[in-house]
């Protein structure tokens, strides 16, 4: 492999973690920061350390990839921690090519999953090497040797045939933290899983004589000194103050670093020189973007731009115009929006923005439903009020002939559970590939048109009491299919302003679902329930009860009200119809028409 030019550096491992969603990426990495001895207990407060932001807490996901330092046997081994849901791929299609090595997480019970399989085939188009870590061995309905056997078939579908001979493979329990080599034998610390990553992985492959080269894959930005350029340097040396080419989309800008830091434990060590095969974060690039080059002056030798897969789902955003505007958010103008979607498109690669001509809304596209409420949740926490329309996909031209985007969609339910779920993916122009049963569970994997998952979740789960398990990942683009039938209930439609009233709501939640409680505020056009009925319904959610001082013994009725249907930012978006909006405010999430007034509706509908 080495020759007179090329060499391989020994003292540093560069890793991605892969897996799917929920098998405990972020657990293991706790794990081995705990037992690595670096860190102070206070240090490593909580669990999940690396999931830092609130969001990411509060869902139990990670959502930008991140990257931490840990010394083991003099080796460094930089870990990078990527999201498990398709949605973020765009993170996790940048930083595999920092890597030379991946850990392949898989869970003992459930085995490799629909998104492990993306991010994994991703990595070895990079010309990465895999570990596989088969997690959460101390589960009760755990078979961690198959689990291990179908990690394996995954590597050789992929194209991993040649890596199968020597691919290492390690068990573990990231809860209770240990790894092993024998799942019938618990370990006692994590030091197996440690010596592998060593022992096993590469080095980075370094160019001695090559001039300095550095490909940049993640952006992260600080009050004091703007942006912030990480990446992993090719060949060469880096230095701090060095004046450096910085080759962007059309040109190439001339620069001056001002800071230059190392990875180091979890945060960063200020350096003074880093060498081919470190990961750093440099200061002093102004005007940096995701895919630019950093070399030597005058060395003329960029990287390929990256190139990250097209987004396949569109969100109309605009300025929130509902009578209660401007009451709980800082931020409500277009300008603002604005500002703040250009900030977002510095670092989210696979977002896109356009200015919808004519209006003053923009079409935000994204990765999935997911990928766009994440987006809108951190929006409304910050202090924006936005109103947000129904997701579309987007349609390609192929060959003359419009295509859709179609997903693989995997269900597990318990097996009495499982005609509901073929009857509403039927539905929606889905087709079963594959069925298998594990014990009383079904594992049933469809193909069906991205427009068709749109509202799908919430459905399923209601029609298997919660039991489903749903993951979807996109496969590919296809001939458009006829048309997905919508939602089948029609929406109780306020036709006043006002504060909402016990009396009315208890008149009406015998034939609806009601969406508010007593004593919200509501306007004309909002809606405030789902009818029984396939049709739109005006009501008055506002009207009290009329006192009389005549009293008749039983005309009281006791009012009691059923708890209303609590609606969060995801579900919310995947229920409006085409003419109805969700109206974000940092408080509230509500759902109203977009022609508040009955009339105008009437006359739209007439047209």
């Amino acid at each position: 492999m080495s020759n007179l030019l090329t060499d391989r550096r020994t003292d540093i491992r560069n890793v991605v973690i892969i897996a799917h969603v929920d098998h405990g990426k972020t657990t293991l990495v706790d794990c081995l920061l705990r037992q690595s001895g670096q860190f102070r207990d206070a240090e490593l407060k909580g669990e999940r350390i690396l999931d830092s932001n609130d969001l990411e807490r509060e869902r139990g996901i990670t959502i930008l990839s991140k990257n931490i330092a840990i010394p083991y046997r003099d080796v460094k081994i930089n870990l990078i921690d990527t999201p498990g849901h398709a949605d973020f791929g765009g993170e996790v299609e940048r930083v595999v090519t920092m890597a030379d090595g991946c850990l392949v997480l898989v869970d003992a019970a459930e085995g490799p999953m629909p998104q492990t399989r993306y991010v994994l085939e991703k990595a070895l188009a990079a010309g990465v090497k895999p570990i596989i870590v088969v997690n959460k061995i101390d589960r009760p309905d755990a078979r961690s040797l198959e689990a291990l056997d179908e990690a394996l078939e995954l590597l050789a579908d992929l194209g991993g045939e040649d890596q199968l001979d020597s691919v290492a493979y390690v068990f573990a329990s990231a809860k209770a933290g240990y790894a092993t080599t024998d799942p019938a034998e618990p370990g006692s610390d994590m030091r197996p899983l440690l010596d592998l990553l060593v022992d096993h992985l590469p080095g980075p492959e370094i160019d001695v004589e090559a001039p300095l080269r550095m490909l940049v894959t993640t952006l992260d930005w600080s009050e004091y000194v703007g942006r912030i350029a990480v990446g992993r340097i090719q060949s060469g040396v880096l230095r701090a103050n060095q004046n450096i080419d910085l080759h962007q989309k059309d040109a190439v800008a001339k620069q001056k670093l001002s800071g230059l830091y190392v990875f180091d434990n979890l945060g960063r060590a200020r350096t003074d020189e880093a060498r081919a095969g470190d990961i750093v974060a440099i200061e002093g690039l102004d005007s940096v973007e995701i895919g630019d080059t950093v070399s030597a002056v005058d060395a003329n030798n960029p990287f390929k731009r990256l190139a990250v897969d097209e987004p396949t789902l569109e969100m109309v955003f605009a300025v929130n115009s509902s009578p209660l505007a401007g009451r709980e958010g800082k931020y409500v103008t277009t300008r603002q929006i604005k500002g703040r979607l250009e900030k977002e498109l510095e670092r989210n690669v696979a977002l896109r923005v356009e200015m919808i001509p004519g209006t003053e809304s923009y079409a935000v596209k994204g990765r999935g439903v997911l990928h766009l409420a994440v987006l809108i949740e951190t929006m409304r926490r910050e202090g924006f009020e936005l109103s947000v329309g129904k997701p579309r996909v987007i349609n390609r031209i192929i060959d003359g002939k419009p295509h859709e985007p179609f997903e693989s969609l995997r269900v597990e339910v318990p097996t009495e559970a499982m005609g509901p779920v073929m009857e509403l993916v039927g539905l929606r122009r889905g087709t079963l590939e594959e069925m298998n049963q594990r014990g009383e569970y079904s594992l049933l994997r469809f193909n069906i048109p991205s427009r068709g998952l749109i509202g799908l979740r919430t459905r399923l789960l209601n029609a298997t009491r919660g039991t489903a398990v749903i993951h979807h990942r996109f496969e590919s683009y296809r001939p458009v299919e006829p048309e997905v039938p919508g939602r089948s209930n029609g929406v109780l439609v306020s036709m006043v302003g006002g504060k909402t009233m016990p009396f009315a709501l208890f008149a009406l939640q015998d034939r609806s679902d009601l969406f508010v409680p007593p004593g919200v505020e509501v306007y004309e056009g909002m809606i405030v329930g789902e009818n029984a009925r396939e049709n739109d319904m005006n009501v008055n959610p506002c009207r009290e009860k009329k006192l009389t001082n005549m009293r008749a013994s039983g005309s009281d009725e006791n009012v009691i009200l059923k708890p209303p249907r609590d609606m969060s930012l995801e579900a919310a978006l995947e229920y409006i119809e085409d003419d109805e909006l969700v109206e974000v405010t940092p408080e509230s999430i509500r759902l109203r028409k977009i022609l508040l007034k009955e009339s105008d509706r009437r006359r739209s509908n007439r047209k």
